[in-house]
This record gives structure tokens, sequence and C-alpha cells, in this order.
């Protein structure tokens, strides 16, 4: 059986990100358990503001196609994503609209979404960890057809949980990251089959 393609992503912009530094940690575990892992920077895909004017001009641009062939070609989504306000980041939600929209008229709605999984993290100062943004993430996934795991992971105190090195300094939170990323490969692996 072949590797379960898992596209990770934060859904922060900023370069020195507490989200950044948990999905390469989340990707790392989750490649430990057997995925293929792509990870995306936001920033670097520099996606405009979802606009239909320019989609109806000259489609979707090509940032934008770049990104949505990379989550056809995956079976599921790997999202660290900050609370921005107790909701999720305005390029997150961006990045998924863009990707949600057809190509052509002949293309199934949400190709991109419908019948993958994803699982979710969230690194925040705040003492709920991001958790408030993961509740409206999980139902934006949920509502375009993706199946989200039950379980997610939040860093509480981020400003404080990552070491020099990038890697969480309570290792009870990195064992559940990691049994995270390994039940998510899991999941993936028996849709699969």
């Amino acid at each position: 059986m072949s590797q379960p393609k898992i596209v990770a992503l934060a859904g922060s912009l900023r370069i020195g990100s507490f989200n950044k530094q948990l999905i390469r940690l989340a990707a790392e575990d989750a490649r430990a358990a057997g995925a293929d892992m792509t990870l995306v920077d936001l920033r670097e895909l520099a996606l405009p503001l979802f606009d239909q004017d320019i989609e109806t001009s000259g489609g979707l641009p090509e940032a934008a196609k770049r990104f949505k062939s990379l989550l056809r070609g995956s079976d599921g989504f790997f999202i660290a994503s900050p609370e921005y306000n107790s909701s999720i980041t305005g390029a997150l939600k961006n990045a998924i609209d863009w990707a949600s929209r057809g190509e052509s008229d002949d293309e199934p709605p949400l190709v991109a979404f419908r019948g993958k999984a994803a699982a979710l993290c969230a690194a925040s100062p705040g003492v709920l960890g991001g958790l408030r943004g993961l509740v409206h993430l999980r139902a934006i996934l949920g509502n375009i057809g993706v199946i989200v795991l039950p379980d997610h992971v939040t860093i509480p105190k981020a400003d404080e949980a990552f070491d020099e090195s990038g890697k969480l300094k309570d290792e009870r939170k990195a064992k559940q990251v990691a049994k995270l990323a390994r039940s998510f490969v899991e999941l993936l692996a028996r849709l699969r089959a």
C-alpha cells in the first residue's frame, strides 16, 4: 500500500509563527508514522485576496491553481491554525476560498476538499491555545466535505512553549502531537484501503 499523502500548512503568514513551528513538528511526526508530507507556506504562495472579479477576468491565479492542485493530489490536510479574534486567520480562509473554486463547468464541486480528511492543531499565547479558532475551522472544513478528526492538540502559552531548536518543551504536549499525527496517518491509510 502506498503512503498517505498529506499537505501540511500553518494558517499564519508570520515568519516566526508558533503555528509554523507546530506544523513542522506535526509533519515530522506524520512522516515518521509513514506519510508522504508536503509542507506549504501560505506566505510563499502569495495568494491575492479572493475577488470573483479576478476569477471572472482571468480564472484562478497561478498560486491558487498550484495550491488547489496540491490539495487535490493529497489524501488529507494537517493544519496548525492560529486564533485571530476567536476565529481563523484571513490568510487561511482566503486559501480555502481560492481552492474551493471550480476551474471548469465539468469539474465536480469542491473537488480539492470532498472526501479528504484533516487533522487540526493550534498554538497561541493565550491560555486556550487557539481552541476557539479550531471550532470555526472544523465547521468550515466539515461544510465543504472534509472529514475532520475529532481529536486535536492545542498549545497554550505558545510564546513560552518552544525551545531554541523549535521543539516543544513540554514532553506531554509533544507526545500529544505525535499521537495525533499517528492517528491521522492511520485513518488515511484505512480510508485509502
